[in-house]
């Protein structure tokens, strides 16, 4: 069985670990130097590295790998941050200010969660494109196989819980998440968002909406793919730097275009820039469009179009989402998205 291993010999940094790992409920491996630290390094769900050994353990050279965190009591000094690059660390925490974040670390690790979900922006390359619905329904659609995330970025867009239909259901929104600074764990943000099934949406409340804070927006996006099979995010088209971040850290981005002249023509130079953030794909609304002749003049390969779908406004309208039955058009490209999307995921992880 798996474990965290606690690597220490400073008795009050050990004595500390030790009790935020039963909080957490779970049985670490304790090494109290690099020979012992190394035979669980490999295998360990997390390791907690102390300060007073982090030159040793650095010295015996350890493999790669993630989940690894430098603890220390009181302030960290900085000479050790070089050893801590050595050993890859993640993330540097000072006992006992940081306490509850070693304690959400150490409670993930016991969940097995890991950051393996795949991250799907979707951004509206040409006006009137569709880009909240297709993300809604991409949402919607992945969540019918899998655990998935809906994360609204856009403050002055429609609110993805009104066109789910999820807008009365009681949850965590992006005013109350903004106001925290510590890490947010996967369990958490899973259980506090409004939740219909396999879907849980992260939207914006009622009324005047603030701007997306950069660190906020950072964390839930990190605990979305930790807590999900599938993390799909609104973006809006000008969100500033904050926008451009979370484009960054997706594994793929869906840019939606309406299938006419200048929605192409604007789209090819929105997929130009998008292209510096990663892969990105194409989504075509509109009839009789080539999706070859597309792919050329945008730049980008299609993996999905969706002829208007009759009836979406008024399903919207009724709180029936955008997604009425399994056989419309929306449903279809969706399913067509994720097919290529989840090929991409396993070619991108072979």
């Amino acid at each position: 069985m798996r474990r965290p291993l606690i690597v220490t010999r400073d008795h009050d940094l050990l004595e500390e670990l030790l009790r935020l790992a039963a909080a957490a409920g779970g049985e670490p491996v304790v090494a109290g130097d690099a020979t012992e630290a190394l035979r669980s390094w490999p295998t360990a769900t997390v390791v907690l590295l102390g300060v007073d050994l982090v030159d040793e353990v650095a010295a015996s050279s350890p493999g790669r790998r993630g989940g690894v965190h430098l603890v220390g009591w009181g302030r960290v000094p900085d000479h050790t941050f070089r050893s801590a690059l050595a050993v890859g660390a993640e993330n540097v925490a000072e006992l006992p200010r940081s306490d509850a974040w070693v304690l959400e670390v150490l409670a993930e690790a016991g969940e097995g969660a890991s950051p393996t979900g795949v991250s799907v922006g979707v951004v509206g390359g040409s006006g009137g494109s569709g880009a909240t619905t297709f993300a809604c329904a991409l949402a919607a659609t992945a969540a019918l196989e899998a655990p998935a995330c809906l994360i609204d970025a856009d403050p002055w867009g429609p609110g993805v819980d009104r066109v789910l239909g999820l807008d009365r259901l009681q949850g965590v929104r992006w005013d109350a998440l903004q106001q925290t600074s510590g890490r947010l764990s996967a369990r958490a943000l899973r259980d506090s968002l409004p939740r219909r099934r396999g879907l849980g949406v992260l939207t914006w409340s009622p009324g005047p909406r603030g701007s997306l804070q950069a660190f906020a927006a950072r964390e839930a996006l990190a605990a979305g793919t930790r807590g999900h099979a599938w993390v799909v995010l609104d973006l809006p088209r000008g969100g500033g730097t904050v926008v451009e971040d979370l484009m960054t850290r997706c594994r793929h981005l869906v840019v939606t275009v309406r299938g006419t002249v200048p929605g192409l023509s604007s789209a090819a130079r929105f997929v130009d820039r998008a292209q510096r953030c990663g892969p990105v794909s194409v989504v075509v609304r509109g009839p009789g469009v080539d999706p070859d002749e597309v792919a050329r003049l945008v730049g980008a390969p299609v993996i999905a179009t969706m002829p208007d779908q009759r009836g979406l406004d008024e399903a919207v309208d009724l709180g029936l989402g955008p997604v009425r039955s399994r056989r419309s058009v929306l449903a279809r490209a969706a399913r067509e998205a994720l097919a290529a999307l989840a090929a991409e995921a396993r070619g991108a992880a072979a």
